[in-house]
């Protein structure tokens, strides 16, 4: 215990000086730490931290999803759904259909692996375009529009590779009846069981005045709805994005006179999921860079490697910019120059990393998903994440004397 006390508090120095480092040179955040990480990882220092599945998922998860639905507008988020929706259901089905076919096609993958692969790299994920998101200070419209379709997306995708692996396994019995009822099965039920965690946690809220208390009723919610759905085999992920969507519409953000929470309580609530944001961001992209260090790029080569990276960002192209078209002339139209923010700001990250950790260690090209996840998160991060401030002033998002 003393030893895991000892590694977690040196990380979290190392954050610390990173991310002052970061704010003088005006660079991002996140690009810092996975650059730090790789750096400590290449200098052979002995951090003993490990990035696994259940880290990930069970620990760092919950608060960055939390967070980011708790501060969500419903009114803001009523607006803009259908197109949200439509680029976080139909974008991912798209976008992993093109991957796994490039994949099949030319680098010769067996179908389920690649389709495996495609489906747990279609998403953005929350964590790294939220921390973006952040670090720019973009706000609006724009901000609602990638951050939303990078929660919901996230979902659909955790939905879509359950549902994967168990087609892959009982190929021959998986009817179009039964991949609508585990599709339904696992959304429903975890949007169902977020709402009931979250209403449960406002009823309690309620009684007490005590802004610890209030808090602490937050962190159970966060928590308790994506193990509770985990539990149940339904979706952590859109359980915690509904629990944090109610409880931030029915308590933090609801400008009423009939609070659920206290003043305090609301303040407190607020500054505490921002430092739990940090603290997870900081874990995470640091140990990304220093995990990238151990894995054997050299086991899929260079080239299928850099064909992987474009075959992604082709289908996210492919998720945005036809579907933006479809509603270019309704009230839910998205200009160009937001679009190719969703294009260039679809992010990947750690959820892509927990998916492809969690696969059984017999999963046929196992160690190629790995590699490949592990090459398309570090560009996503590293390349588009520090071209990101760059592309955000050129398209006037910006201020231009303004580096992000």
């Amino acid at each position: 215990m003393d030893i895991i006390l000892t590694r977690t508090i040196g990380l979290l120095g190392v954050a610390i000086l990173v991310a002052i480092i970061a704010r003088r040179l005006r660079l991002p955040y996140t690009v810092g730490l996975v650059i730090t990480g790789i750096g400590l990882a290449i200098a052979r220092l002995q951090t003993g931290a490990m990035l696994t599945h259940e880290f990930i998922f069970d620990l760092l998860l919950p608060p960055l999803l939390f967070e980011a639905a708790l501060s969500m507008h419903w009114n803001e988020l009523r607006r803009d759904m259908l197109s949200i929706l439509t680029l976080s259901t139909l974008g991912v089905v798209i976008s992993a259909g093109f991957v796994a076919t490039g994949m099949v096609y030319f680098l010769n993958w067996p179908l389920t692996p690649a389709l495996v692969f495609s489906v747990l790299i279609a998403a953005t994920d929350p964590i790294a375009v939220i921390a973006m998101f952040k670090d720019t200070g973009i706000k609006g419209r724009l901000r609602l529009l990638v951050e939303s379709e990078s929660l919901f997306n996230d979902g659909v995708a955790a939905v879509l590779f359950a549902l994967v692996l168990t087609w892959g396994a009982n190929s021959e019995s998986m009817t179009a009846g039964a991949v609508t009822r585990v599709l339904v099965l696992m959304a429903g039920g975890g949007i169902l069981v977020g709402l009931a965690c979250g209403g449960a946690a406002i009823a309690l809220a309620g009684r007490t005045s005590d802004y610890l208390v209030e808090t602490t009723v937050t962190a159970v919610a966060a928590y308790g709805s994506f193990l509770l759905a985990e539990h149940f085999h339904f979706s952590g992920v859109l359980a915690t994005v509904a629990a944090g969507l109610l409880m931030g519409n029915l308590g933090v953000l609801r400008e009423s006179e009939e609070q659920v929470l206290s003043s305090s309580g609301r303040t407190f609530v607020v500054a505490f999921w921002n430092f739990a944001a940090f603290i997870a961001n900081s874990l995470v992209f640091l140990l990304i860079g220093l995990s990238v260090a151990n894995i054997p790029f050299e086991g899929l080569g260079a080239t299928a490697l850099l064909s992987t990276i474009g075959l992604v960002l082709v289908g996210r192209a492919l998720t945005v910019y036809p579907l933006c078209l479809l509603l270019r002339h309704s009230t839910w139209a998205i200009p160009t120059k937001e679009q190719h923010i969703l294009w260039w700001g679809g992010l990947r990250g750690a959820l892509a990393l927990a998916l492809a950790l969690a696969l059984p260690p017999n999963f046929d090209h196992r160690n190629e998903i790995l590699i490949a996840v592990f090459g398309v998160v570090v560009f996503s991060v590293v390349v588009q994440g520090l071209t990101m401030p760059w592309l955000l002033r050129r398209l006037g998002f910006l201020p231009v004397t303004d580096s992000g």
